[in-house]
């Protein structure tokens, strides 16, 4: 009997303390990386964007000692990869070959988190836009504080071993000094604070709207009104916008947002389009080895989700005309072999697959056949061979005249356009 009493006795004071974290719970944001801290508050945005914009060149961050945030996301390429490899080079020797393209890090403002069913803020939520959002090709990081730390411990990477490790570089880096100011002379007491502190500071400084959305294109001059279009553009934009031609403002919206905000060329969606396999990418060398993207192999909670398979974030399409490699496994070289596959994918696959020893071609090669249901077939996806290209080599170099008009202006051929960051890549 006392036994039962005790544990009667103990198991009202959990009610009670239950009832009592109801009635007064914590705060909101507690436990939040923005949450005041003992020992000292958390730096002002300025402070943190300025120890962000120094970490995220400084190649101290990574394993190797050669590779910072700006070797693989160059400002100068809106902050993208520099040169035209399809996947960068990284990881513990710094020339360990990643798996998927590096993207640009620009115009990601209004990403939102992963959702597997997005009703947009238009005013029609009837309409499910599917898997949508989320930061790198497969939408596994919720904000760009959570983005941040995947490539400080990805072995194809930063390649830290662990925080500690991360910890124990930066207390000998220039950047060390900075951030005991900001985050307290204790701070690399504990490994798990300063992965934190990293992560908050690269985040902050990737929401600077100088360097990551300025909205200071030919094209944002001419929906401001200062500015018109060439002929050529205009026939690119009316094609990019046409439903029966390129149907690209399909997932690039080109008109500006229902509040009035100006576009940033990208829905957010994630969607199959059967591009085709690059052989040479080194995880390919193994013949059974296929990137799913939200299926995995980096992302591993809806690798059940065969509806899933194959589907890839939807980039903006905003300064793709500096871009030197298209699609998540960078098997395009320009805007106009990108253009090409779109048109004629279905008309000429012959163009872009390889033929089995059968002779026949091998379309969507880069998926197993299970889930080439998950290929899109809209617009301009829904011809056959025979039919006449959704687009013929005229209407695609006067798209192209269209996307060169989205390029940002430090990113033009101006030397006195540049800005300051450039310099420090």
């Amino acid at each position: 009997m006392a036994w039962q009493c005790r544990w009667s006795v103990a198991g009202v004071l959990v009610l009670v303390l239950a009832l009592a974290a109801c009635v007064n719970p914590p705060p909101a944001w507690q436990g939040a990386a923005y949450a005041p801290r003992a020992g000292g508050a958390t730096p002002d945005a300025a402070t943190l964007a300025a120890l962000g914009r120094a970490l995220f060149f400084d190649p101290q961050l990574s394993a190797s000692g050669q590779v910072a945030c700006a070797s693989c996301h160059d400002p100068r390429f809106a902050f993208g990869p520099p040169n035209a490899r399809p996947v960068q080079l990284a990881g513990l020797d710094g020339r360990t070959p990643g798996l998927r393209a590096a993207p640009s890090l620009r115009y990601l403002q209004t990403l939102p988190p992963f959702s597997e069913h997005f009703f947009d803020d238009d005013g029609d939520d009837s309409q499910d836009a599917g898997p949508t959002g989320g930061h790198a090709w497969d939408g596994r990081a919720s904000s760009a504080h959570e983005q941040a730390r995947l490539p400080l411990l990805s072995p194809q990477e930063m390649a830290n071993s662990s925080p500690a490790a991360l910890a124990q570089r930066l207390a000998g880096s220039p950047q060390a000094e900075a951030l005991r100011r900001g985050f307290g002379p204790r701070l690399f007491d504990d490994p798990a604070a300063v992965l934190q502190a990293v992560a908050l500071a690269l985040e902050v400084f990737q929401q600077s709207p100088a360097e990551f959305h300025p909205f200071s294109s030919r094209y944002d001059a001419v929906l401001r009104g200062q500015a018109a279009l060439t002929e050529r553009e205009a026939r690119g934009l009316a094609l990019f916008n046409d439903p029966a031609k390129g149907n690209c403002a399909s997932c690039h919206p080109s008109a500006p947002r229902a509040d009035g905000g100006l576009p940033v060329f990208t829905d957010f969606g994630h969607v199959a389009l059967g591009v085709p396999r690059l052989r040479t990418l080194p995880a390919n060398a193994d013949p059974s080895f296929f990137d799913l993207g939200l299926c995995g192999p980096l992302r591993q909670d809806l690798r059940e989700r065969d509806a899933f398979c194959g589907r890839f974030r939807t980039p903006t399409l905003r300064n793709s005309a500096v871009k030197q490699r298209f699609f998540h496994n960078g098997v395009f070289g320009s805007l106009k072999e990108v253009l090409r596959f779109y048109a004629r994918r279905d008309t000429e696959p012959a163009l872009f697959y390889p033929r089995g020893v059968e002779g026949r071609v091998r379309k969507f090669d880069d998926l197993p056949p299970r889930w080439h249901g998950n290929v899109s077939t809209e617009p301009p996806f829904d011809r056959r061979p025979g039919d006449a290209p959704a687009l013929s080599d005229d209407e695609i170099d006067d798209v192209i005249a269209f996307l060169q008009t989205l390029t940002d202006a430090d990113l033009l051929p101006d030397p006195r356009a540049v800005p300051p960051a450039a310099s420090r890549s």
